[in-house]
């Protein structure tokens, strides 16, 4: 009897301690499944953009309340379209407010997926690990500040794993969260100045695929693509401002390890 008691009590611990992450796996799965995340896509957007700007005009409180809710849960279950989103952002909402509105959601994903690692995963990792990455761990959090502005900066790996190895490597939350939240202004920022003059491209790739489907005739519609890149949008010049941003980041980083040296 004791031994069952030991693994019920055991079960019920680890359940406990994982829900956060089974909730956000079974969101992502239900989203994949019922086939959502197909519609985060430029494509959706330029042909449906006049039925959301009649809805955002008829509920405008309501839709900057969804769109931020839409985005957090993106983020939090590492769909992709969190770009397709932020340009779609500026596009509805103007390049401001939709840059404002994409800042808070992924940040707010962002940090669930912080809180679910730092929960529910870092005991088991720390176990599976030991004196490692506790090593690897104490020099990143040294360095928290620096390091992670510049992974939010520089898009080196995936939002996803950004999202999820603090949390395993135990930087403290505020750092986090802050970290975060300044990080991704420059991006986002541009992406959201894209998508607010976004009409008249979409304008044009219509009438390039119209084009193409009436040279085409019956086939048109294998061969002829209706299709736009959204990093596509960016010109050179934001690109270079905002790795020169991520560079700057890891100054403090170069320099102590230089004193270091020295001393």
């Amino acid at each position: 009897m004791e031994h069952i008691e030991d693994m019920t009590h055991g079960a019920a611990n680890w359940l406990k301690r994982l829900w956060p992450l089974l909730l956000l796996v079974g969101v992502g799965g239900l989203i994949v499944a019922m086939g959502w995340h197909r519609y985060l896509t430029l494509e959706h957007l330029a042909q449906n953009r006049e039925s959301l700007r009649a809805m955002i005009a008829s509920h405008y409180a309501l839709a900057l309340a969804v769109f931020t809710a839409v985005y957090a849960v993106t983020v939090a279950v590492s769909i992709p379209g969190g770009v397709v989103l932020t340009i779609g952002g500026g596009f509805l909402f103007g390049w401001f407010l939709g840059g404002v509105l994409s800042i808070v959601g992924a940040t707010i994903g962002a940090t669930a997926v912080y809180l679910v690692a730092r929960s529910a995963l870092r005991d088991v990792l720390i176990a599976k690990t030991g004196p490692r990455l506790q090593r690897f761990a104490e020099g990143f959090r040294e360095d928290a500040l620096s390091y992670l502005l510049f992974l939010r900066l520089i898009p080196v790996f995936p939002f996803w794993l950004v999202n999820l190895a603090p949390g395993l490597l135990g930087v403290p939350f505020w750092t986090y969260v802050v970290t975060t939240f300044i990080g991704i202004i420059p991006g986002t920022f541009a992406f959201a100045l894209a998508g607010n003059g976004l009409d008249s491209v979409f304008d044009a790739q219509q009438a390039s695929y119209e084009s193409c489907l009436a040279k085409a005739g019956e086939g048109g519609h294998d061969s002829c693509v209706y299709g736009i890149d959204p990093g596509a949008l960016l010109t050179t010049d934001v690109i270079v401002a905002v790795v020169a941003l991520g560079v700057v980041s890891l100054i403090p980083v170069v320099a102590k390890k230089l004193r270091r040296r020295t001393v």
